[in-house]
């Protein structure tokens, strides 16, 4: 198992997006972005975490600097604020237990916020790894949802929920 740590998002990120602005690596996304979306996302994420709306962390092996990202974000869902969260590690450190891991460091670090009841997660219904990752680190499968991402571009997802306030208790014992 790859050790690993968690650092803040920060002006390390836009090469870690480059990177991993792959057809491999967004295939179950809106496919290659350009340039200026990934600088567009890393702007919003940095006022994100400015106004306290947004977490991001970046997933740092080592001997490799960063090779994934995870994190969460205020989004309204059906009539509610939830957090989001997303996650995305590299291919050649996929398979090491990292986006496992990362992703339950980071639902206990919004458990601790305790501000928000319920984190979701919404990967594509075809997506076996970020479903199976979502069933291993204890979410509820909620049932299949209709998302635009980016805008024009129909996604159909699988809506995943985590009772943050069980995470607190988890974390706790």
């Amino acid at each position: 198992m790859t050790d690993f740590r968690l650092e803040r998002w920060d002006e390390r990120a836009p090469e870690l997006q480059r990177r991993a602005n792959t057809p491999q690596m967004q295939s179950f996304l809106a496919g290659v972005e350009p340039e200026e979306a990934l600088a567009a996302r890393h702007r919003r994420i940095l006022a994100g975490i400015a106004d306290g709306t947004t977490e991001m962390f970046l997933i740092v092996v080592d001997e490799a600097g960063p090779v994934g990202s995870v994190g969460y974000w205020e989004k309204e869902w059906r009539g509610e604020i939830v957090y989001e969260l997303g996650w995305k590690v590299l291919p050649e450190f996929q398979g090491r237990g990292l986006a496992g891991r990362a992703l339950a460091r980071t639902v206990a670090h919004a458990a601790g916020q305790d501000r928000i009841r319920w984190g979701h997660a919404f990967p594509r219904v075809d997506n076996a790894a970020s479903n199976a990752l979502c069933r291993r680190t204890g979410f509820e499968l909620l049932g299949e949802v209709d998302f635009e991402f980016p805008k024009g571009n129909p996604l159909r997802c699988h809506d995943w929920r985590r009772d943050l306030t069980t995470a607190i208790t988890a974390a706790a014992g």
